[in-house]
């Protein structure tokens, strides 16, 4: 038995504001640089929200002057609206939800004719390039880094892209993030781009298939959309938080299937040596009673408490491994 730690790829699940959570995940795996003593991380990735979160996991990770923990907790503190401007927005925007929650009709707006639309897309890129030195990119690039996997779908292909941590720039990550009705597609060489939500939520399975990266002993999925519920919704607004939820996790089951299928080969011996057995682990958020419109909110509280409940996820689930590694013994 190797006695080499096991190689880790770790996959952030798109989810708006929900995804502050993920950030807590990743700053309690990756604090102090504990969890590497245990693991050999080889990938990050994720789509959406959770793009946004492995590229500062990333980048905190691999640049000497960063921690990715305090790169993480930073950048969600000041994603919330805290300032005056930003506090009015967001409270239109959740407004917004209510008024079209109680069927009172509002104006459908084009993000090509919005300016908040070019404000948001404006702030967005400003953010990250606050906490990202994309000039500074290359200069960490030194063949060892772990993978980075950021999903976006071309508007006019219908075909999904992979950008990886060579190809990593605002715009690349905005693509992941552009929700349809609240940005204009990104325009990156002469293509266009929205949400990864509409094709790999997040990639998993290019962990396994792609053979420019390790082929990982586990994948750690951060989880935001439940998988199941125990009744069928009946309100409006229940339909409408299951059917995104449901929409959120197609791509991802499809492609947790995949894996099974390769593990179910290996152990049969249907395929070459160079494929080996992929663990498939969960870190869920587990807060069945936000719908999917709090995906939106920017509230400094409702930020903080998902990035607290993300770092207890992630502790507990810390725990649990080693639990079940000192029964192993």
């Amino acid at each position: 038995m190797s006695s080499d730690p096991p190689q880790v790829a770790i996959a952030c699940q798109g989810g708006g504001s929900h995804t502050a959570f993920t950030a807590g995940v990743l700053a309690r795996l990756l604090e102090d640089g504990a969890l590497e003593r245990d693991v050999d991380i080889v990938g990050f990735s994720g789509t959406s929200g959770g793009a946004v979160c492995a590229s500062l996991a990333w980048y905190g990770r691999e640049h000497p002057d960063h921690e990715p923990d305090e790169l993480l907790a930073d950048y969600w503190s000041e994603m919330a609206a805290r300032g005056p401007v930003e506090r009015v927005t967001n409270e239109a925007v959740r407004w917004g939800s209510r008024l079209e929650r109680m069927g009172v009709p509002l104006p459908d707006v084009s993000p090509y004719r919005s300016p908040a639309a070019l404000w948001g897309r404006r702030e967005f890129l400003e953010l990250l390039e606050r906490h990202i030195d994309f000039d500074a990119m290359p200069d960490l690039l030194d063949g060892t880094n772990p993978a980075l996997l950021v999903s976006a779908i071309d508007v006019l292909s219908g075909e999904f892209r992979l950008f990886r941590e060579d190809e990593l720039s605002p715009e690349a990550i905005l693509a992941s993030a552009a929700i349809p009705y609240v940005f204009r597609a990104v325009e990156i060489n002469g293509a266009h781009y929205w949400d990864g939500l509409f094709s790999k939520n997040p990639p998993v399975k290019d962990f396994v298939t792609n053979r420019e990266t390790p082929d990982p002993d586990e994948i750690w999925i951060v989880k935001i959309n439940p998988q199941r519920r125990n009744r069928v919704p009946k309100s409006p607004d229940g339909i409408a938080d299951r059917r995104n939820e449901l929409s959120g996790n197609k791509s991802l089951n499809g492609e947790v299937s995949f894996i099974e299928h390769v593990n179910d080969w290996v152990e049969k011996g249907y395929l070459p040596e160079k494929f080996t057995h992929t663990e498939i682990e969960r870190i869920r958020f587990r807060r069945p009673d936000l719908g999917w419109r709090t995906k939106l909110d920017r509230s400094p509280a409702f930020i903080e408490g998902l990035f607290a409940d993300g770092e207890d996820a992630a502790e507990a689930f810390l725990a649990d491994r080693h639990a079940a590694g000192d029964e192993d013994v």
